[in-house]
């Protein structure tokens, strides 16, 4: 397998509603059905070797949609929180959410602040949920805070990054967005500026261990530039050069 060099992997878990409705089903069953992948994925992630998994479980914009989905997407989170806790603590996991959370039942906020809590030392992958959450909005409250925290001072890149949800997360390597659409969808907006994007048209409930390992494989081979030049490019411009000196100094 080629060597793993995408150290922080965000997927955007999209098409469960219509994966659900292609079959004649209401759009939860979709949500069910896709709830059973995440464990999965999780455990392929851990194994390529990444060292941080985001998923967009739940975006700021989605609480628009019909208070029967919603209240199924919370139930599912719940329902992952007791099914899960014992593997995560297992496998050296640091689980943790970033967003708004305050909507959410007593007993599901409990629970996470929970595995938080007692998977805060571990050293392995960094498992997040954004939930609640949206990348414009998180922007907006670092930049707010910092205002607030140092009144007059300038603010810089480094500082900004550092007064983010989960600051320690560091960049995107590789954001994946299943479902068909290519678009990021106001998902780590700042963590994602150089990160390379891949769009599959497979549906969240459809997708497997063999095709996520497939895309970090596919994309582990890509030369990230960024914004320099590749390598082959620079050996071309080093010749350039070379070529116009001697040119130039014959005239």
């Amino acid at each position: 397998m080629t060597e793993m060099n995408l150290k922080h992997i965000a997927i955007i878990m999209d098409g469960n509603g219509r994966w659900a409705q292609s079959r004649s089903h209401e759009r939860i069953w979709g949500h069910i059905r896709g709830s059973r992948i995440v464990s999965k994925i999780v455990e392929e992630a851990d194994e390529l070797g990444a060292k941080a998994l985001t998923l967009y479980a739940f975006s700021t914009e989605n609480w628009s949609r019909p208070v029967g989905e919603v209240t199924v997407l919370f139930k599912l989170l719940k329902k992952f929180l007791l099914k899960e806790r014992s593997r995560i603590l297992k496998n050296n996991i640091q689980f943790t959410v970033m967003g708004d959370t305050s909507k959410l039942p007593d007993k599901t906020k409990s629970l996470i602040a929970s595995l938080e809590e007692d998977s805060k030392n571990n050293t392995g992958l960094m498992l997040t949920f954004a939930f609640g959450y949206g990348g414009r909005d998180e922007i907006v409250q670092a930049t707010n805070k910092f205002i607030k925290e140092n009144p007059g001072k300038e603010l810089t890149e480094e500082l900004l990054q550092s007064y983010l949800l989960m600051p320690q997360l560091g960049d995107v390597d590789l954001l994946i967005r299943t479902g068909g659409d290519q678009r990021i969808s106001n998902f780590l907006l700042w963590q994602s500026a150089y990160a390379e994007l891949y769009f599959t048209e497979t549906k969240w409930p459809d997708f497997t261990r063999g095709e996520f390992r497939k895309i970090v494989e596919f994309v582990s081979k890509r030369e990230r530039r960024f914004g320099n030049i590749c390598s082959s490019d620079l050996e071309s411009s080093k010749l350039m050069a070379v070529e116009n000196k001697e040119t130039i100094t014959n005239l």
